[in-house]
């Protein structure tokens, strides 16, 4: 025997604020059980309870959401109408809250990460490779520029972390060691040392080289007047202003040879040939390390120094690089 409710007279005095969101959930859950002995089981609560919130719902609202029946509930026209409401409500809500726990475990939002070597090979382009795999749905930017101008960016907070070679400043406490690279000679490909799989610096010793003002070429240039310089004999070399992929293209014009790290292997120039660099000792290295700013609390950058820590693990114990601890790596690539 169906039973029936009498129209309700909408409250003018109360505003939809005074709607629970739990209320809502009930009235969705007893249009789609069809009975709110169902509604009330699914959702672990006793039924006259759920009832009387539905029935408050109902009066809150100035209309009739479900005809009683013996048999369970049916949504009234104005019901179902407001039901398919809610439940689109509650789906967008149920997205905003899965992104906002997302992005509050790294797992979704921004990274901006601050560079100055080349992403066409080596260790920092398949860190980003993975992160990305791991975490698709944060968003990375990257910016490539001098090292003074990476390390400001930290500090002011529009760069999370920078992954760049040489010491930390001073003003720098969060830092951790990662990998080093190889010195590389660039040449023309028909330079008469082309023909040699390997280069000793003192095969070097009486070429002009062709170095980039920007970094790392001023620390290039220090491995190389390290290497080639002896009293009243410095090496000859003529600097530009211009990004190292230009002074590939200055190489391969046969304007020079010049030095660069291992990733920048990556990249073909016409004309252009690569070498490892070595002495008596092996290769020569050039280390980098990653430095980000104490109190920065991105989640999305504890991941990426997780997934740094991982690939590039320390051979020493001590604490770890979310502590700022300096670390020690095997020289391999």
């Amino acid at each position: 025997m169906r039973s029936s409710i009498a129209p309700f007279q909408r409250n003018e005095t109360s505003g939809l604020v005074s709607i629970e969101l739990k209320h809502l959930r009930y009235a969705e859950v007893a249009e789609r059980c069809g009975s709110f002995r169902k509604a009330a089981d699914s959702l672990a609560i006793k039924q006259s309870n759920l009832s009387r919130r539905v029935r408050h719902l109902e009066e809150q609202l100035g209309i009739a959401l479900f005809e009683r029946t013996n048999g369970g509930v049916r949504p009234t026209l104005a019901g179902r109408n407001f039901v398919n409401g809610v439940r689109r409500v509650l789906n967008e809500l149920q997205i905003v809250v899965d992104g906002a726990k997302a992005v509050g475990r790294g797992e979704a939002g921004y990274l901006t990460i601050g560079f100055y070597t080349s992403l066409s090979a080596g260790n920092l382009r398949a860190s980003l490779v993975e992160f990305g795999r791991r975490f698709p749905q944060v968003e990375i930017s990257t910016v490539e520029g001098s090292r003074r101008r990476l390390f400001d960016g930290v500090q002011n907070g529009t760069i999370d972390i920078a992954i760049i070679t040489g010491e930390p400043p001073p003003s720098c406490s969060q830092s951790m060691v990662l990998w080093s690279e190889r010195i590389i000679v660039a040449l023309p490909e028909d330079h008469p040392l082309a023909a040699n799989d390997i280069i000793y610096w003192t095969d070097l010793k009486r070429e002009r080289f062709l170095l980039s003002e920007r970094d790392p070429g001023p620390e290039i240039q220090d491995i190389l007047v390290a290497k080639l310089s002896s009293p009243g004999d410095l090496p000859d070399v003529v600097r530009h202003d211009v990004s190292p992929e230009n002074i590939k293209s200055l190489v391969g014009a046969g304007r020079g040879v010049s030095l660069m790290c291992e990733a920048c292997m990556g990249a073909t120039y016409a004309g252009v040939v690569y070498r490892e660099a070595r002495d008596g000792n092996g290769s020569t290295r050039i280390g980098y390390r990653a430095y980000w700013r104490d109190g920065n609390d991105n989640p999305a950058l504890r991941n990426f120094i997780r997934l740094l820590e991982e690939r590039y693990p320390p051979v020493a114990n001590g604490n770890g690089p979310l502590g700022g601890i300096s670390r020690t790596l095997d020289p391999s690539p």
